[in-house]
């Protein structure tokens, strides 16, 4: 888990570069690899929203599909379901605008690497102690809940209307950041270029909120990610020979 977390050397990044280049990712690719000190806000912020998108469209699925399957959603048509997904969509661009402006604060403070990781160990041991424990939480495993039955949700909070489809999507989004935003903040331990990192995070996230196997998942990996913080600082303070 730590070796993933903080794999990403240039080499690597450029190596993703040339698998990704052709895809829908390839913007994604680009825009992670232009320095934060070369760019401002909206650029950096158009890479935080992509990447929540890219990450956040799979485990969408489910929920999204079953929308367009109820009868009252149908007579809505297209609109409805557009309706829903931009307010699914504003509760991420919210996120990521937040995101951004912490990475620009802290490449300004000279904080971040050029693949976009910090470089104080303490905070990386802190950002996955708080994942970690995050796991563990009642608002993670009530958030899960809905998000593993989406017809259920529907159910308790359905809403009349294209308004009510977009405040829909904006309680949907709502519990979908309260599943994941701590693993996403791991991009900043990881970096944001870190292919590797969105990848098993994008599955991570997709089997956690699958009724089947989901509880499964949730324990075994906060107690990978507070040892992962408790190596972060042993490594930091020399404990380890």
């Amino acid at each position: 888990m730590l070796f993933i977390l903080q794999a990403g050397s240039t080499d690597t990044a450029q190596e993703a570069a040339a698998l990704w280049r052709g895809t829908p990712f390839q913007a994604l690719v680009e825009l992670c690899q232009t320095s934060v000190a070369d760019s401002g806000f909206p650029s950096v912020f158009a890479m935080w929203a992509l990447m929540s998108l890219a990450m956040m469209a799979p485990t969408s699925l489910p929920a999204l599909k079953t929308y367009s399957d109820l009868p009252d959603a149908a007579r809505l048509g297209s609109s409805g379901f557009a309706a829903l997904f931009g307010g699914y969509l504003t509760v991420w661009f919210a996120f990521s605008a937040l995101a951004a402006a912490a990475q620009i604060a802290l490449a300004k403070a000279n904080l971040l690497d050029a693949e976009g990781r910090n470089l104080l160990p303490v905070m990386n041991a802190f950002l996955l102690a708080l994942a970690g424990a995050y796991q563990f939480s009642a608002l993670k495993e009530a958030c899960l809940n809905s998000c593993r039955s989406p017809l259920m949700f529907f159910m308790a909070n359905w809403r009349e209307g294209l308004s009510g489809s977009a405040l829909m999507g904006l309680k949907l989004g709502a519990i979908c950041l309260g599943c994941c935003w701590a693993l996403m903040l791991l991009a900043f331990v990881a970096g944001t270029m870190n292919l590797a990192f969105m990848g098993l995070a994008t599955l991570l996230m997709v089997l956690e909120k699958l009724p089947q196997i989901g509880n499964r998942i949730s324990t075994p990996l906060g107690i990978a990610l507070l040892a992962a913080a408790a190596l972060t600082l042993f490594i930091e303070y020399g404990l380890l020979t």
